[in-house]
């Protein structure tokens, strides 16, 4: 057995065992998250959990304020922000501005590999916020922190192989457990957090190529971004592999085009890139 089908069967086994250590959410996010569920909640209980978190609050401040949110008045307090923008959709921007907490290497041998990864997330999640603002019944939050967590299951994989240096020295091997499991370990991952199915069908989904379903929804939305996102790099796919995928259909996107270069989408796209620091 290659240490590749060894860390292959590990992965399963702890999945199956429940001893697959799993990331968690910021402490701050999962409040905000338990609050807004809670239909009783108020605009000022969801800013006194936000403003314990002075860097979180700050940048959201920056994300209100910004050309994809602002109103016709500036928002100078995270209650303003509250109730301006909604619970839900601050519920949404919080669990996005935190989550790149999560991709902090605890070693240099994990570094770029989690930069890379976070780096593509925000790329993807930019590109769906594109694609949500021409999409009916889509919110553009939703589908930002669709992008966000739709490679969310390379984490843990990443992290165990991090005790492994010979696989994590192969990329060939390493990126095929990554392939072939991170779609199975997101979902378990946005399971255990207590995402929405919605979510949940983004991790588990993205991949499959020839899902179709009945309307458009956060899946098709990431799956375009995502094979977007590899436009003029090795992971290109042609273009008569890219007009078998229904989703590009669903969503009107010409297979021909990239999203990102329209001068229609560039501003919104560099908006969305800016969230992030890009």
């Amino acid at each position: 057995m290659t240490d590749q089908e060894e860390f292959y069967n590990e992965i399963l086994a702890d999945m199956k065992n429940g001893t697959l250590v799993l990331p968690t959410l910021p402490e701050v996010a999962l409040k905000v998250r338990e609050v807004v569920d809670d239909p009783e909640t108020s605009a000022a209980e969801v800013s006194d959990i936000i403003v314990t978190d002075t860097a979180l609050s700050a940048r959201l401040l920056k994300v209100a304020n910004s050309p994809l949110y602002r109103g016709r008045m500036s928002i100078d307090s995270i209650q303003m922000a509250v109730s301006r923008l909604g619970q839900v959709l601050v519920k949404n921007l919080v669990t996005s501005l935190v989550m790149e907490q999560m991709f902090q290497a605890t070693s240099n041998r994990l570094e770029k590999r989690l930069h890379d990864l976070w780096e593509h997330s925000i790329e993807v999640s930019a590109i769906c916020q594109v694609l949500a603002a021409k999409q009916p019944g889509i919110k553009k939050d939703e589908a930002m922190l669709a992008g966000l967590i739709h490679d969310i299951g390379k984490l843990p994989i990443l992290m165990k192989a991090e005790d492994k240096p010979k696989l994590l020295s192969n990329t060939v091997a390493l990126d095929t457990v990554l392939t072939n499991l991170h779609c199975r370990v997101g979902a378990a991952i946005l399971e255990s957090w207590g995402f929405p199915e919605s979510l949940i069908a983004v991790t588990a989904e993205h991949e499959n190529l020839e899902r179709n379903s009945t309307s458009p929804d956060l899946v098709d939305i990431v799956q375009v971004a995502n094979l977007q996102s590899h436009i003029n790099t090795e992971h290109a796919l042609g273009v008569e592999v890219l007009n078998a995928v229904p989703a590009f259909a669903k969503l009107g996107v010409d297979t021909n085009i990239n999203l990102v270069e329209l001068d229609e989408n560039s501003e919104e796209y560099a908006e969305a890139m800016a969230l992030f620091g890009f």
